[in-house]
């Protein structure tokens, strides 16, 4: 199945801004987050939506994506990758007779990176958090140390290869003398025969345990934000180190705040009488709660700003605002007294719901009819 235009799925043009995109996908998001929306597609539309925003945000990957769309400009003659040069090519052919650099079998290797999702509450990314968390990982067998021999034996060097992990089959053809290079069927690569294996991981060196990782997730982190904790990965090979832990976080929505890079944003209700008399109401922050003085005669729609009550930025430096939106509400089921006192307000204000209407009406007569 072909993947989708990365601007159709976000609902942008071509000429999007890196702001448009920002706000899309947190639209998107906040939308089909799977913590939020149980739909059975909303999973693979926010996923969908993620690797959009991954791509369109970066610069260099926009500008290629533009250029190629989904196609890899590195990929050709059915998919096969010849960026690595002339040797590689040569070793597909003949098997490795390029005669270039070799990688020792028995020389060190880093372990393999892992990926942890953690869902957090709103509040613990804007505030940050500590916890552990815990890893299923593989690490060097305790027994034998990584070798994977029992202890007091030690692996020996294969016969079939000498230690290089490699038979060479020498041809003679036409063309010249060639030498092939294949994997080594006795030690299958590995340089080394072990007789007596470990008991414990069985000749792997190594084992499945679950590790506890204490982590620090700091104050303003947003949604998909990923931390990485050096050395957490899997295990290395032959001495080599363990690879990253990379932490991404997925953060819950909020039922009164809303998150916009560093600013949130709500919505508070006020009553007519409120809005035309003005008023000071107590409106709740991320921190406390603070007055803020309604001027007569608010709109509804109308924003208020608090200054520095917003999410701490990342790196520490000051804080973002709060926006507070506010709702004017209609009355509703009013008694008889309430209607009428209304109706007095609307003829001490000059105001005739009837004769409004119809010069309304007349207007949008003589529009229509030209005159």
């Amino acid at each position: 199945m072909s993947k989708r235009d990365f601007y159709e799925v976000l609902g942008l043009g071509k000429d999007a801004s890196q702001e448009d995109i920002k706000k899309a996908y947190r639209k998107m998001a906040r939308q089909y987050h799977p913590d939020v929306n149980k739909a059975a597609d909303a999973e693979d539309k926010f996923k969908e939506a993620k690797d959009a925003y991954d791509v369109l945000s970066d610069d260099q990957k926009k500008a290629q994506y533009d250029r190629f769309g989904h196609v890899d400009p590195n990929q050709g003659m059915g998919g096969q990758d010849f960026s690595g040069g002339f040797g590689d090519i040569f070793d597909m052919f003949f098997g490795g007779g390029g005669g270039g650099n070799r990688r020792n079998p028995n020389a060190p290797q880093r372990g393999n990176d892992l990926q942890y999702t953690m869902t957090i509450e709103f509040k613990e990314a804007i505030f940050g958090k500590e916890t552990d968390i815990h890893i299923p990982r593989t690490e060097n067998c305790d027994t034998c140390n990584g070798s994977g021999a029992k202890p007091g034996t030690k692996p020996e060097t294969c016969g079939g290869c000498h230690g290089s992990g490699q038979q060479e089959v020498v041809q003679n053809t036409a063309f010249g003398r060639i030498v092939n290079r294949r994997v080594c069927t006795t030690c299958n690569g590995q340089g080394k025969i072990i007789k007596e294996k470990c008991g414990t991981c069985h000749g792997a060196g190594k084992v499945k345990k679950q590790r506890t990782i204490h982590i620090k997730i700091p104050a303003g982190v947003d949604d998909g934000a990923q931390l990485r904790v050096s050395g957490e990965g899997e295990g290395g090979t032959r001495g080599g180190p363990a690879g990253d832990l990379y932490v991404v976080i997925r953060v819950k929505t909020h039922e009164f705040f809303e998150r916009e890079g560093n600013d949130v944003y709500c919505e508070v209700p006020l009553t007519f009488m409120q809005a035309a008399l003005g008023d000071e109401i107590e409106i709740p922050t991320l921190t406390e709660k603070v007055k803020l003085k309604i001027p007569a005669g608010t709109q509804t729609d109308t924003y208020f700003r608090l200054k520095g009550k917003g999410v701490p930025h990342l790196r520490g430096f000051g804080q973002g605002d709060q926006h507070v939106k506010v709702i004017v509400m209609t009355p509703t089921n009013l008694s008889e007294d309430q209607k009428d006192l209304l109706r007095q307000f609307g003829k001490q204000s000059g105001e005739n719901t009837s004769e409004q209407n119809q010069s309304i009406f007349e207007r949008m007569k003589r529009a229509f009819l030209g005159d």
